[in-house]
């Protein structure tokens, strides 16, 4: 297939395929245009975002499978093969001869590539060792000045995974506040997201926000544009004294507090009505997992309010009510709001 037939093909399973560049397309073309087509005639639509439950099962039994196939004796090797340069040559004939790219997407419907990023976190033994300690942290400043942002070369000198290593160096880089919240922080957090805002509005819409420059007035923003994704890291440093992660917790409980300010949908007989609402809904999605909920439809248990004010609500019952929820599924997690705590809300009411 040519390049301008495997992009407009492509385009049907991926909106965004225009923003994909042209080696990754044909890469595409070889490794997922076929599965997608086959997933289309079962009816199954291509995913993004999070994993579910079941799809890294599947992932663990491919591996498993393509590990018991051809021999190789760890997932660790299979997945990190550079980590193993004796073995390197081996290792890349078997999987070119046992068709390692189908054997390990068999049955996810999603982008290869995406799925073998997914196996590389699952599996990398080093992606669970742990807090930093301070002779590490301190190691790790040495490293990013003199390889940069090379969290490849960073993780494999630090024994950590890439995603770990450059996380905790967004924490790190500078003196971070721990505590409370000041107004005065609260007061920086708020004026970078309106500026950040403000120029994602722009370039979406110059003409009709070219005035905002000279104007002092806020434009109006649709709720739902307030849960966008922002550029955490440039809001971070407009801030100063908190990482990226601080700030977009922060922001959301911004958010959900000015969403929640004059509606008393939190409060007494409303609130009560809108938790057994919120817990029958999920448990008749019958969801193995969060990511295959529509929280759009789930909205209206709370009135007009965004996607993400209802995830937050859904957080804050299930930290408050399900002992021990972290070592719970999510279907885990539902099934035991709607014996225990429902019955409970339902005589409250």
């Amino acid at each position: 297939t040519d390049l301008d037939t495997a992009r407009q093909e492509l385009e049907e399973f991926i909106p965004h395929v225009k923003n994909i560049s042209d080696s990754s397309i044909k890469k595409m073309a070889g490794r997922d245009l076929m599965r997608f087509k086959e997933f289309k005639k079962q009816g199954i639509a291509v995913k993004f975002g999070r994993f579910t439950q079941k799809e890294n099962k599947q992932i663990q039994k491919n591996v498993e499978e393509f590990l018991s196939l051809t021999g190789i004796d760890s997932a660790e090797k299979l997945l990190f093969t550079s980590r193993y340069p004796e073995d390197k040559d081996t290792i890349h004939r078997l999987k070119t001869e046992y068709h390692f790219c189908e054997k390990i997407s068999e049955g996810i419907p999603r982008p290869w590539r995406l799925i073998y990023y997914r196996a590389r976190k699952m599996f990398d033994p080093t992606n669970y060792k742990g807090r930093y300690t301070k002779e590490e942290k301190e190691k790790l400043k040495k490293y990013q000045a003199l390889h940069g942002n090379d969290w490849k070369k960073i993780s494999e000198l630090m024994s950590r995974s890439n995603l770990s290593v450059a996380m905790k160096f967004s924490e790190i880089k500078s003196a971070i506040n721990y505590g409370p919240w000041t107004k005065e922080e609260t007061q920086r957090l708020m004026n970078a997201v309106k500026e950040v805002m403000r120029r994602k509005l722009k370039a979406e819409n110059p003409s009709s926000l070219s005035s905002l420059e000279q104007s002092d007035t806020d434009p109006w923003i649709d709720q739902e544009k307030l849960y966008q994704p922002l550029p955490w890291t440039v809001i971070e440093t407009k801030v100063g004294s908190r990482y990226w992660r601080q700030c977009k917790q922060k922001w959301n409980s911004i958010l959900a507090s000015k969403l929640a300010r004059g509606q008393r949908l939190h409060r007494g007989t409303n609130g009560l009505e809108a938790k057994i609402n919120l817990i029958k809904r999920l448990y008749e999605t019958k969801a193995e997992d969060a990511s295959e909920v529509n929280w759009d439809e789930l909205r209206n248990a709370f009135g007009d309010v965004p996607r993400a004010y209802v995830q937050t609500k859904f957080y804050r019952l299930k930290v408050s009510s399900v002992p021990l929820w972290k070592r719970k599924t999510f279907s885990e997690i539902i099934d035991y709001l709607y014996e225990k705590k429902l019955p409970e809300l339902e005589e409250k009411l």
